[in-house]
């Protein structure tokens, strides 16, 4: 497994800075969530400051872009990262895509499997195995004359991911991606039960083995010797649980664990400004379930235990936040994810 950080919005300088205290400390690589800002300046600015780490977008929001732009700067990317980027790719929700970015949001599901396939074929068209010709039912592209594409390189071999959290986005990701961001609020059950049975029924409707494609799980994970030490990051990750529990169509989750009826108790909080409220409805049982918590030297043991044979890339959703708060926790990171990437 490797072992990432997730990070966001920061200036070219600050994410500089990480990168290369996360290299020094043997991270394997970033990952870039699309909220505040885009994600490809910052990515340029951390991949220059520190040349070996990999880098991700998790995610970025696919429809207000055509598939040719996301095509163009994740080839980009590839080249000038030597190899080391992929493009995780998002539907985001409803609301934000109209009302913030002005865009069409009919049929998610089906436009993002045809929004990959786009990509990919604009990508293949970049590497000269065929010329653009991809007509979908959203997407038709066709036109791309040998002064407007980019130049080949040897990193062509670009991989597209997507976010996935229901049967069909999850299903369409086992079609046509290499990889399936998975969402932050998981269970193993979740995994087990749903998310890989319905991996593995996409990919055989495109003929291919659930095993080429890559889980990138992000992981709520809370180091600490002491309860005062592990105390701030343990109130954020309920307060993060809570607020994406709070989503009706995440709810299942909590009901598959027998916490019937959390997710309507969670929203009617929100609605009402109960940040607190939310948070303490996260119970310590719920927390064994959605989160790692361990002391610092047992935090690979229980990383491995619970995700190795599922992921390919463990991504820490809190360290960068950790590291924040208290610089000198980067070597301790750091050894976890030497820990985690020898297993």
């Amino acid at each position: 497994m490797e072992f990432d950080v997730m990070t966001g919005g920061s200036t070219w300088a600050e994410t500089a800075e990480l990168a290369r205290l996360l290299e020094a400390n043997d991270f394997s690589g970033m990952l870039y969530t699309e909220t505040s800002q885009t994600p490809w300046m910052l990515i340029t600015a951390a991949a220059l400051a520190a040349p070996t780490l990999t880098f991700t977008t998790g995610i970025a929001v696919a429809f207000p872009r055509s598939p040719m732009v996301s095509a163009a700067v994740a080839w980009e990317l590839a080249q000038n990262t030597k190899g080391r980027f992929r493009l995780g790719l998002g539907s985001q929700v409803k609301a934000h895509i109209e009302r913030r970015y002005g865009c069409e949001f009919d049929k998610p599901g089906p436009r993002m499997k045809d929004y990959v396939s786009a990509v990919k074929a604009c990508l293949r068209a970049f590497r000269g195995e065929e010329r653009l010709n991809h007509d979908g039912p959203y997407y038709k592209l066709s036109l791309l004359p040998a002064q407007w594409s980019p130049p080949k390189h040897e990193y062509g071999d670009v991989k597209v991911d997507i976010s996935a959290v229901g049967p069909y986005m999850v299903g369409a990701a086992g079609e046509v991606a290499d990889g399936i961001h998975v969402h932050p609020f998981h269970s193993m059950a979740y995994l087990q039960n749903r998310l890989l049975p319905q991996l593995a029924e996409g990919a055989a409707r495109a003929g291919r083995s659930p095993d080429e494609i890559d889980l990138i799980i992000p992981v709520f994970a809370v180091p600490g010797d002491t309860p005062e030490e592990r105390a701030p990051l343990l109130q954020r990750t309920r307060t993060q649980i809570a607020f994406y529990g709070s989503t009706r169509n995440y709810g299942f989750q909590f009901d598959d664990l027998g916490f019937d009826g959390t997710s309507a108790v969670l929203n009617d909080k929100l609605k009402a400004g109960d940040i607190a409220g939310m948070a303490d409805t996260i119970t310590d049982d719920m927390l064994d379930h959605y989160a790692v918590v361990a002391r610092w030297d047992d935090m690979a043991d229980a990383l491995i235990e619970r995700y190795r044979g599922t992921a390919s890339r463990l991504v820490m959703y809190l360290a960068a936040e950790s590291i924040a708060r208290e610089p000198s926790s980067a070597g301790r990171w750091g050894e976890i994810s030497r820990a985690v990437r020898a297993a």
